[in-house]
């Protein structure tokens, strides 16, 4: 098998997976020189791994009766502590696998944390018969009593970077700091947390403690006097099992039974990006690596995976297509931008579905827009169409005619943009609390910031009249402001239960509608601040983006849920069923000018057009126009549905991204699929495997034009030779 057209010379290896346990990965942790990682799991072994390869190094480690419920390396490398179910602590020898002695016997119940002190004397265990253990870590003798003063399970210890100190976290809602020479606690018990604290970790430098609890909350602690430092760290939406400092002490990581990782700022406690997703069960360990470029995790889907700190991305897997983070129409309609998890920003052609690859003539697009070195959470168009502002690190205006301008003066990540309607301003809101508005042909910045928000602003738009500028904040509250004074017009609006994540005015400027992590739509009177009637619910997950419809008719909302709803503005109602093409969150929705499309952009990797018909009433009978810009969803066959409306059928005008299986099946194999992670199957069968770059041309092989150096050149394979099962041998002869 070879490629007659496409992009890739010669067809690279499948990329690795960390596939080996058999069961839930329920910690992991990384050797103190980064090159490999231990895992354990509830198949009740032990697997030691190559960070650069993925490979499992030797045979698992066996000699636990119950699941493997902690691992930790010795500060040399030399040696890995395990403490288990079956109530007992293992010392392994890293290079032959063997244990170390006896198993270190003591506790009463499971063993649910071990941690090596990091001079490497002690280790420390924490059990579910409420009390810790240290241990000579030579000989596994145990060192004086049990430390006793939870009244719950011990489900996490940590030792101070001087060795001095454990920290402890339990079923009991507290956390203990007990001196480690003499076992008694160092004041009273921290208290805060309303659930569970599964997971404790020291900062670098011992001033503080972080805490992760099953009341879906992150906290940090004074480690001398115990006190809380600010507020509680939000956004995960279950139980926190993992926490971790990174070896500066400037980010915290997460892992959740939400399945997603969050990085935070330490310092500030606010989120930093986007959550970085891809296990399909909860996380139940994250730690960095000891160069704090790498996050791996362990998950209760069977996985391991390792991260980029820095981006988000999973490492060892395609990351060839972006997560979309916004969309926004051009005015005229002709064109779409998006902005992505990949640092990129790109603009679409509504009528072809092709990228736009010399949009902006200073320099080619791929080049220009390739330059936020973090996510690009928000995009949006001046009116002329002619320009188009992001946000992400900072907020960057690309011009037709001048290139790039940047605008500094934010301190933190910039979640929206907006343009005011005569284009001469650009507003933007950010996770330092504030808003700021810029000249929108020089960058400088007008007046003071905007402040009055308690958290990270979400998002903010101009009203129709350019005047007022709405803004959504993770404190739950709606903001209005003066445009020209900065000054706020009236009180917050009240009535989320969760963070704001979008606001937009209606076309007359009389409402404004907003989306939030309550799962809820609300409608506002701008003049009053008044809620007008009940939430819009139908959402089962957060509302990530609401847009109005240019005659103010109908809102469209995008959320967590992976759907798209359009409600009837007047009276709350959903309009026939909701959209269910994404296969994750849809981040951002708008309308085009005519009111006759429907832009999506979500997680899943793809941007999605909808026809809306305008004179009718049922969501229902809105239709794909296009499909996949990015790539098709997983696991999807590729078919061509009949769409039948009232009036008769309804004409498809195109589908990019629903292109035959042909051009990529086997000879004698039909319904062929290709899965995310490359492979192509047929009747669950593994046929061969799809480098990431070759992919976008494989799905979208009418697309010929686009230079051979691009990813997105159409990939035509011979089969002249393709063998498969037995007969794979004679591809050699």
């Amino acid at each position: 098998m070879s490629v007659s057209i496409g992009c890739a010379e010669n067809w690279p290896k499948p990329p690795r997976q960390w596939l080996g346990h058999s069961s839930d990965v329920v910690c992991v942790s990384f050797s103190l020189d980064g090159h490999r990682i231990a895992s354990g799991s509830k198949d009740k072994t032990i697997r030691l791994w190559d960070v650069e390869t993925g490979q499992p190094l030797g045979e698992p480690f066996r000699g636990h009766s119950y699941t493997v419920r902690s691992v930790a390396f010795s500060p040399d490398g030399r040696r890995i502590a395990s403490g288990s179910t079956d109530k007992t602590i293992r010392l392994w020898d890293t290079e032959t696998g063997e244990t170390l002695g006896e198993p270190l016997r003591g506790h009463t119940d499971g063993v649910s944390s071990v941690a090596f002190s990091p001079d490497g004397r002690w280790v420390a265990s924490g059990s579910d018969d409420k009390t810790i253990r240290l241990w000579d870590a030579e000989t596994g003798q145990s060192l004086g009593e049990s430390f006793r003063g939870h009244r719950g399970a011990v489900l996490s210890v940590a030792f101070s970077p001087d060795s001095c100190r454990i920290a402890s976290g339990s079923t009991d809602n507290t956390i203990h700091v007990w001196s480690a020479e003499t076992g008694q606690p160092l004041g009273e018990a921290l208290q805060g947390h309303s659930g569970t604290v599964f997971s404790v970790a020291f900062s670098p430098d011992g001033c503080r403690i972080a805490s992760g609890s099953r009341d879906y909350t992150i906290r940090l602690w004074d480690a001398e006097t115990g006190e809380t430092l600010g507020e509680p760290l939000r956004g995960h939406t279950n139980g926190v099992s993992s926490v971790a400092f990174s070896p500066d002490g400037r980010q915290i990581a997460s892992g959740s039974w939400d399945t997603m990782i969050q990085l935070w700022d330490a310092k500030s406690g606010q989120p930093l990006g986007v959550p970085f997703r891809g296990h399909k069960d909860g996380v139940m360990s994250v730690t960095f690596s000891p160069d704090g470029l790498r996050i791996v995790s362990g998950s209760g889907d069977k996985t391991i995976r390792l991260w980029d700190a820095r981006t988000g991305r999973p490492l060892g897997e395609p990351s060839q297509v972006p997560r979309f983070s916004s969309v926004a129409f051009s005015p005229d309609g002709s064109s779409i931008a998006s902005g992505s998890m990949d640092e990129e920003i790109q603009l679409w052609d509504t009528e072809t579905g092709r990228p736009l690859i010399q949009r902006f003539q200073s320099q080619p697009l791929d080049e220009q827009f390739r330059d936020h070195n973090r996510a690009v959470i928000s995009v949006a168009f001046s009116p002329d169409g002619h320009r188009v502002a992001s946000g992400g690190n900072t907020i960057r205006l690309w011009d037709a005619k001048r290139g790039q301008v940047s605008f500094q003066g934010h301190v933190d990540f910039v979640s929206s943009v907006a343009f005011s309607p005569d284009g001469r301003w650009i507003a933007s809101g950010s996770w330092d609390y504030t808003i700021r508005l810029w000249v929108a042909e020089t960058g400088e910045t007008l007046k003071r910031p905007f402040r009055g928000h308690h958290s990270g602003v979400l998002s903010v738009a101009f009203s129709p009249d350019g005047r007022r500028i709405a803004s959504g904040s993770w404190d739950t509250m709606i903001q209005l402001w003066d445009s020209k004074t900065g000054l706020r017009l009236r009180k917050p609006f009240w009535g989320h239960m969760g963070g704001v994540m979008s606001v937009s005015f209606s076309p007359d400027g009389l409402r404004i509608a907003s989306g939030s992590m309550d799962n809820t739509i609300r409608l506002w009177d701008t003049e009053t601040g008044q809620s007008l009637g009940e939430p819009f619910r139908g959402h089962s997950g957060a509302v990530r983006s609401v847009s109005f419809s240019p005659d103010g008719r109908w809102i469209a909302s995008g959320s967590d849920d992976k759907t798209i709803r359009l409600w009837d503005a007047e009276t709350g109602e959903p309009l026939g069923e909701p959209l269910r093409d994404h296969s994750d969150s849809v981040s951002s929705v708008g309308f085009s000018t005519d009111g006759r499309k429907i832009v999506s952009g979500s997680m899943d990797k793809t941007i999605r057009l909808w026809n809306i018909e305008t004179g009718q009433e049922r969501l229902s009978q809105a239709i794909p126009d296009i499909l996949s810009f990015g790539p098709i969803p997983p696991s999807s066959t590729f078919t061509f549905k009949s769409y039948q409306q009232s009036n008769g059928p309804h004409t498809l005008p195109r589908l990019f991204g629903l292109t035959s299986s042909s051009h990529f099946a086997p000879p004698d194999f039909h319904h062929c699929s290709l899965l995310e992670d490359g492979w192509v199957s047929s009747s669950d069968r593994l046929l061969y495997w799809v480098p990431p770059h070759n992919r976008y041309g494989l799905q979208h092989s009418h697309i010929l034009l686009i230079p051979t150096t691009s990813s997105q050149r159409a990939t035509w394979i011979d089969f002249t030779r393709f063998h498969y099962g037995t007969f794979w041998t004679n591809c050699r002869k």
